[in-house]
């Protein structure tokens, strides 16, 4: 559906350390930053990119927008969740745990990085 998410920062050192520890946490590689200043991260065909705002102006974070990464168990979202915690994000919401409505049953885990993005992680159950 998608070819890339890419989010700004305004301390890519900063957001290195926190999404390492979220993506080792998925099974995932540490990123690394391209001759650009870029922070790249590859995983199963997907690419997320952390960059400076090309335009020069401070990053700032999308009003109603979050990101969502896939877990394949709850012990990996929880990790997830405690790695963000630990690493300068923000838990947001509710704990994480099992959501129902509509239908449909979904483990959610929501954190905002340093920058303010809201991202979470999401287990269909």
């Amino acid at each position: 559906m998608f070819t890339h998410i890419m989010v700004g920062s305004n301390d890519i050192e900063r957001s290195k350390k926190f999404y390492d520890a979220l993506f080792e946490a998925l099974g995932g590689k540490e990123g690394r930053i391209d001759p650009k200043g870029r922070l790249m991260y590859m995983h199963n065909g997907s690419i997320f990119i952390v960059t400076k705002p090309i335009d020069g102006e401070p990053a700032t974070h999308a009003n109603g927008g979050t990101i969502g990464f896939a877990a394949e168990s709850e012990a990996q979202a929880e990790a997830w969740h405690a790695a963000g915690c630990a690493n300068g994000g923000t838990p947001i919401e509710d704990a994480p745990g099992w959501r129902e409505g509509g239908g449909m049953r979904l483990h959610l885990a929501y954190l905002r990085d340093p920058d303010g993005n809201k991202i979470c992680t999401m287990m269909r159950g």
